[in-house]
Parts: structure tokens; sequence; C-alpha cells
């Protein structure tokens, strides 16, 4: 088995998040051993659809709901199509598989009102951990980063000259952000502050824990989750439902849909489209309200 040069792979030519590469491999070896018990088969290098199909229909009988089924698939999925680009194989048996279906899930963005409150009425902490937090929060509502994006964003990724900051996304796919002003000046104070750090730090990585270690995933979380708490009821608040306010917010504005899907790093318009929903309801109420007839 290959897992150990995918997982490199994964790592250091598609850049995915520590999360998403410990999930595809946790994936790969769940199936590893469900082939062994199952086939007497130890290496899945050369399974067929059957094995796959069985694994399906077991995880099935386990009360696993689709959408979990399909990220499964989707891990074994990519694991043979490395095999296929190493040529140790010439055949995915998954290439033909269909995704099963599943119920959309609505994610509900937070309000402008919500976000105005969050930064704009709340007092942060005057030190290093309250300048931090806030421009964390503040960077993820004016650019629309994912998680990844901005713990791996560098110093020497802001520019303030040009006013723009370059994000490596998806796939090594790189891309710049326009910066606002009231961007600029929260970065300048929170790298004032990290100058009194009295550890040793790492100089290159943007944001960091009070220690000097690069942020991780955990603490993004219960940043977000600590100051939303204040003003939103909204059982999830997570750094994907802040990017989801941005696309949502510049839609309802009447930013130009390409435009969006350029700023979120989306490879189609489809990816981006998930987006109009929320935008499509405030078009209703300005047309119900401007129209002549809407009254009537």
């Amino acid at each position: 088995m290959f897992l150990s040069e995918f997982i490199s792979y994964l790592s250091l030519e598609k850049n995915y998040s520590v999360h998403t590469i410990k999930a595809y491999e946790n994936d790969i070896i769940e199936f590893s051993g469900f082939c062994l018990a199952s086939y007497d088969v130890g290496d899945i290098d050369s399974v067929d659809y059957n094995m796959v199909r069985f694994w399906i229909v077991a995880l099935s009988e386990n009360k696993m709901n689709n959408r979990s089924i399909n990220r499964k698939i989707a891990s074994l999925k990519a694991y043979f199509k490395f095999l296929q680009k190493i040529e140790v194989t010439n055949i995915n048996p998954l290439s033909n598989h269909k995704a099963l279906k599943t119920a959309k899930n609505v994610e509900i963005p937070f309000s402008e009102v919500e976000m105005e409150h969050v930064l704009s009425q709340i007092e942060f902490k005057e030190d290093f951990e309250g300048k931090r937090d806030e421009l964390l929060l503040h960077v993820f509502y004016v650019t629309g980063v994912r998680r990844a994006e901005v713990i791996a964003l560098k110093i020497a990724d802001v520019d303030f000259e040009t006013m723009t900051i370059k994000v490596l996304g998806k796939r090594n796919k790189e891309r710049i952000i326009p910066m606002l002003v009231e961007t600029k000046v929260r970065f300048l104070e929170y790298l004032e502050w990290r100058k009194g750090l009295s550890v040793v730090i790492d100089d290159k990585i943007m944001f960091l824990t009070k220690s000097g270690n690069k942020m991780y995933e955990t603490l993004v979380y219960r940043v977000i989750k600590r100051y939303f708490r204040e003003v939103s009821s909204k059982v999830k608040t997570s750094p994907h439902i802040l990017r989801h306010t941005f696309a949502t917010h510049l839609l309802n504005k009447g930013a130009d849909l390409n435009a969006v899907k350029e700023l979120l790093g989306h490879s189609s318009l489809a990816s981006t489209q998930v987006y109009t929903h929320n935008s499509i309801a405030e078009l209703k109420k300005v047309h119900a309200k401007a129209h002549p007839r809407g009254k009537k």
C-alpha cells in the first residue's frame, strides 16, 4: 500500500489541512481493514468496485448517513487517482461511481447587524490576544478566506503598499485579495503588540498563539465561538460560516457573481452559486418594495 506516499502528496502538493489529511488517512485504513476482514485482501491497491460497494452497504447498515459515506468514498477515489498518477495502476475502480443522494444543508450566515456588533461594538482586550482575535475575525469577514488559508498566512503575504493579501488556496492555487484601509490599520496594530511577546516566535507566520507558535484549528474555532455567542443564537459558528457570510453580504449588495467566485478562490461558478439563495431572498424584498405593483 502506498499510503505514506499519498499522505505526503496531499500535504506537499495538494496543500490540504492536517485535519483533512488525517480524515483521508483514517478512511483508507478503515477500508483496508474491511477488505482484510471480509475478503482476506490485505492490499487495497488491487481491490475491485464490488468490494467498495459492499463497504458502502456495511456503512449504511451501521446507520452512517449518506454525506459521511460520500466523504469516505471521496477519500478512496482520491487515493486511486493518486495510484494512477504514479503509474501503479491503470484503473480506478471508482471512476464511474456516483455519489449517494444527500439532503441539502442550508447554512445561515451571520446578519450584517451581528457582524457590525462583533467588529465595532465588542470591546476586545488591549493585549496581544485581544488584538489578534479582533484582526482574525475581521480578516475572515472582509476577505472570505478559508480556515487553513488564514492559519497558513505569512507576514510577507500582506502587502501594505498595494493593499492586497496573497493567499495560497486549495491545489496550491494562489489568489490576490484586496485589503481595506481598516484591515491595514488592524494588521499594523496587531503586529506592534506581537513585537512585545516575551517568547521565541515564528517570525514568518502572521497569526500566532501567545506562546509564539502558529495558530491551530481548535483555537480558531474557539475564538469565533467566544465572540459570536455574545451576539448570535446560531448553533453553528465557524470559519466557514464567516466565509459564507462574506459571500452572501457581497452578493446582497450587488457584487458580480464571477467577482465573488474569484475572491473565494472557487474553481467553478457552481461552487459560488450555493451562496445565492440568501441573495435571492434579499432581491425579493427589494423587488416587492420598489416595484409599483409590489404593495398590491
